[in-house]
């Protein structure tokens, strides 16, 4: 199985220091090292980010695209997009 080059990921609650976390090169490096492996689009991972000050906050990401690949890998870069409400 190839690594995927890019993974994008709906997030919700949108907000601007979970976006902010969520970008950041340690979360980005946490996930491919927690989600290595297969992926695809609808799988659903629920975290827990830093949102400033000490806090924590969890979040849902959903996987809405996969390209170039299968697999989380150390390579696979992350696209985040907040989830809006419908």
């Amino acid at each position: 199985m190839a690594d995927a080059e890019r993974v994008r990921l709906r997030y919700a609650p949108d907000d601007d220091d979970v976006a902010s976390a969520l970008r950041s090169e340690t979360f980005e490096l946490y996930l491919r090292r927690s989600k290595a492996g297969p992926v695809e689009s609808g799988d659903e991972w629920e975290e827990i980010v830093n949102d400033g000050c000490g806090r924590t906050r969890p979040v849902t990401l959903r996987v809405e695209s996969v390209a170039g690949g299968s697999t989380v890998g150390e390579e696979t870069r992350f696209e985040f997009r907040a989830t809006t409400a419908e």
